[in-house]
């Protein structure tokens, strides 16, 4: 197995807190989970037992891993917090959800998911873009996401985002492509300086 690069410790994964339509989709959480526990890689997600997100936490957790979930109080609230976390950070807000995320994580992976985990993802790939961090961002499972990637592609084509940003976006068909692409990415020039 490749590992990941020296400053790739923890892992933020977005991802929904649904099953979706398919098994596979939940399978595929459950591989990337094992992938990064494997590695000794902490996973950092939103801290629910549900959907993907308990799939992708299970999956490392069962694999030995380290697994840090950030839930507002009123998700917490409303039992559906993982209750076999290796450590479970409560905040006040979704906004400080994310914030808490990006402050614990080298690198952001999105799964499938629904709006929050779009939310998610276009937030980090964003501050990467403007220079906010220099950490990879990514997507796993490019059969789900390939509508996404023909978008961001016409966006690119119609001169809304640049060529050099859509490049820095690492795309995994699955886990196993996860770590080798982990420890090849590049930190790219902020847009502004």
């Amino acid at each position: 197995m490749t590992a990941t690069s020296p400053a790739t410790r923890s892992v933020a994964v977005f991802t929904g807190a649904k099953d979706g339509a398919s098994p596979e989709y939940a399978q595929l959480a459950r591989s990337l989970g094992a992938t990064l526990a494997h590695a000794g890689v902490t996973v950092v997600y939103g801290g629910g037992k549900v959907g993907l997100m308990g799939a992708v936490a299970d999956g490392a957790l069962d694999a030995g891993g380290r697994v840090v979930g950030v839930m507002p109080e009123h998700l917490v609230s409303g039992e559906i917090a993982h209750p076999g976390l290796s450590e479970l950070e409560v905040v006040g807000s979704m906004h400080e959800r994310k914030q808490r995320m990006a402050d614990l994580a080298d690198a952001f992976i999105a799964l499938p998911g629904g709006g929050g985990t779009l939310d998610e993802f276009f937030e980090a790939w964003t501050w990467q873009q403007l220079g906010v961090h220099s950490k990879p961002v990514g997507l796993c499972g490019r059969r789900f996401w390939q509508p996404l990637l023909d978008m961001l592609d016409h966006m690119v084509t119609e001169g809304f985002v640049r060529p050099e940003d859509r490049e820095t976006l690492m795309v995994a068909d699955g886990p196993d492509d996860v770590l080798p692409r982990l420890s090849e990415w590049q930190p790219p020039a902020p847009k502004w300086r």
